[in-house]
């Protein structure tokens, strides 16, 4: 294959984020965001990072996501980049949830189309806006390859004892109720990425892999094989997040239903969009929460310590599920950047073999790197994560076989 370049978008239903990335070596070419779908705000940064040029912004209505991608389209043709290139491949599409029916990447074509709009009940939030992505990416280049690669995928290795939940099995076939799990992409990269670091294949290690951004999921990771994630039939399920409750007793929903007298969409509104870290102490924001913290703030302090608590719980449930761990890697925007809670995190562990070096995990910097003692049984990561490179990597090797 001659054409070496993939575009990978990620349409929310207001906003499309998207990278250019030239896959024989790797190298972004532009990046970009588009903000503010549907209002008259609206707002795209682009940057033409094959250049080294400086960022482009600029701030006016944009319609709907047909206006958005042309907009893209032109910003991408000032560069010399634009869409109808001969050297682009592909566009990589993230797709939140696959199901149980897709396990891999995959071509898009009519029948896929209809699969991912089957599953908007069990992801009503993203994949219609991922399908809005796709069938306007497609109106622009319909000769090109379109491929999705789903947040799921990576997770569809989990033994039934972990995917099942224990309810009537009848019911949750007919409803397609099991854990799914998200930030796949990310989990499949940074496994393979904290293999590497340690010198060994993926096959050989076994890791616990830490996603903590504003949403945030465990996975257990062995020999390269997802066996268990933190994110269920929803990303709500799991760890404490930037506001999303995670882990709740269910009967919660239906104590706020008879005694609040809460409406569905009002928990569904509590649970997702007003609980987790901003529910407890008014901030999503570990920066500013550990700013407060310092200022000696109870409430921050107090989020922060029931955070560090589910982190630890799901650390010590994933070394018991995987039995060895080799190493913990820490990724995403929290878990990269955040010193405090990656020794919070590990604090008391000893016994598991987990240690940090507070002057190794008080480095900052954009590769990945250990921040274990030397001497540690298991190795402590922080390993940057590279959803767009996943994505880009996928539909590139897909596109390849396929051709």
């Amino acid at each position: 294959m001659t054409a070496s370049r993939v575009l990978v978008l990620n349409s929310g239903s207001s906003s499309v984020k998207y990278q250019l990335l030239d896959m024989r070596d790797n190298s972004r070419l532009a990046a970009g965001l588009v903000e503010r779908i549907g209002e008259r705000t609206s707002r795209l940064k682009h940057t033409p990072l094959a250049t080294g040029g400086e960022s482009r912004e600029w701030n006016g209505p944009i319609a709907d996501h047909d206006a958005a991608l042309k907009a893209v389209a032109e910003e991408l043709a000032k560069d010399g980049l634009g869409l109808d290139s001969p050297e682009l491949a592909a566009i990589g599409h993230r797709v939140v949830h696959g199901g149980q029916t897709f396990t891999r990447p995959t071509v898009i074509d009519d029948a896929v189309l209809a699969e991912i709009e089957r599953l908007i009940p069990v992801a009503p939030l993203h994949n219609p806006a991922n399908l809005t992505g796709i069938r306007t990416a497609h109106a622009l280049r319909p000769d090109l390859p379109q491929v999705a690669v789903f947040d799921t995928a990576f997770h569809t290795t989990m033994p039934e004892s972990a995917a099942r939940y224990a309810i009537d099995v009848e019911t949750a076939d007919a409803h397609r109720i099991r854990r799914y799990g998200f930030h796949g992409t990310s989990h499949a990269y940074v496994s393979r990425a904290t293999a590497k670091l340690l010198g060994r294949a993926p096959e050989e290690v076994n890791v616990i892999v830490l996603h903590l951004g504003n949403g945030a999921s465990a996975s257990a990771v062995r020999g390269g094989v997802c066996v268990d994630t933190s994110m269920g039939l929803t990303p709500l399920e799991g760890l404490v997040m930037g506001t999303r409750s995670g882990d709740t007793d269910p009967a919660v929903i239906f104590h706020l239903a008879r005694v609040g007298n809460m409406s569905i969409d009002e928990i569904d509104t509590l649970l997702n969009k007003k609980s987790g870290l901003v529910g407890l102490c008014g901030d999503n924001d570990m920066r500013e929460i550990r700013r407060r913290i310092d200022e000696g703030d109870a409430r921050a302090k107090l989020a922060f310590d029931i955070y560090i608590h589910r982190l630890k719980k799901y650390i010590g449930a994933y070394c018991a599920v995987l039995g060895r761990v080799d190493a913990v890697a820490f990724t995403a925007g929290v878990g990269e950047n955040s010193a405090e809670v990656r020794a919070a995190a590990v604090a008391g562990l000893e016994t598991l073999g987990l240690a940090v070096d507070d002057a190794l995990n008080a480095v900052r910097g954009d590769e990945p790197r250990l921040i274990s003692p030397p001497d540690a049984r298991v190795a402590v990561a922080v390993v940057p994560t590279d959803e767009e490179l996943e994505i880009a990597t996928q539909t590139y090797a897909l596109v390849e076989r396929t051709n």
